[in-house]
């Protein structure tokens, strides 16, 4: 390939990076607010050789705590000695790893709120240029953003124009463009 046609197609790739635990949606009973925010906090009863463990999280507006549970009446033995103790030290990361299961929101009753808590990576090449640039999206978690406002964000333009780009059909990609993903994939802008 010559350079010329290098110059014409580049190659890059993004990452969608959290930048610390999402919001959980949940109506307060407290008052009108409808978010609360996991610190990474457990709490473990036992009941003999039971145990139940939540999650704690404040509600943004009033403070009051709740408690998602994430196990009830388990016994002792059926839980890693491992996972225990990263219960009781308030571990971050395994509240980001439990608030990342679809199960444990789905019997809590809950949904996240990814809303400020995301950052996206770019390689930083001049694009200036090229006339097709082809760029890949990974997602280091799982992360349901709205596809717009992603490509809004790291191609520093609208939404408005990011729409437009899809209709014009200088944008592409082999899924669709609109709507929340939080799955892998690539598009195409041509200039």
């Amino acid at each position: 390939m010559t350079n010329n046609a290098t110059a014409r197609r580049l190659a890059t790739q993004w990452v969608v990076c959290p930048t610390g635990l999402p919001l959980i949606r949940r109506r307060c009973l407290n008052c009108p607010s409808a978010r609360y925010r996991a610190h990474g906090k457990f709490r473990v009863n036992a009941n003999h050789q039971l145990l139940d463990v939540w999650l704690l999280a404040l509600c943004v507006g009033c403070g009051k705590t709740v408690k998602l549970t994430v196990l009830e009446r388990a016994h002792v033995r059926s839980i890693n000695p491992s996972t225990l103790t990263r219960f009781h030290d308030n571990d971050p990361e395994l509240a980001a790893t439990l608030l990342a299961d679809p199960g444990l929101l789905r019997r809590n009753g809950v949904s996240l709120d990814w809303d400020g808590a995301w950052t996206l990576q770019r390689m930083t090449i001049d694009v200036s240029a090229a006339e097709e640039i082809h760029t890949s999206v990974r997602f280091a978690q799982r992360i349901p953003i709205g596809l717009t406002r992603l490509l809004s964000v790291g191609m520093d333009v609208s939404r408005a124009k990011v729409r437009r780009l899809v209709a014009d059909g200088a944008l592409s990609s082999t899924r669709r463009l609109t709507g929340k993903s939080s799955s892998d994939f690539s598009f195409t802008l041509r200039r």
